[in-house]
């Protein structure tokens, strides 16, 4: 459980990084981000998800 919070503080920081350093552009992210279609969005989190778990596979090898 330990590992677990460390690794969620992590990714925590690293999410917000380009708020803190870039608020103005991460604006205008957010509002391109909002009229992406769904189905975009979804394949956007899959391959996210899938490039995760290869890296933590990687990791622990």
């Amino acid at each position: 459980m330990e590992f677990f919070l460390c690794v969620i503080g992590m990714v925590m920081v690293v999410e917000g990084i380009p708020y803190f350093a870039f608020p103005v552009k991460m604006k205008v992210w957010v509002e391109k981000v909002l009229e992406m279609p769904e189905s975009t969005l979804r394949r956007f989190g899959l391959v996210l998800m899938v490039s995760g778990i290869f890296l933590v596979y990687l990791g622990k090898q």
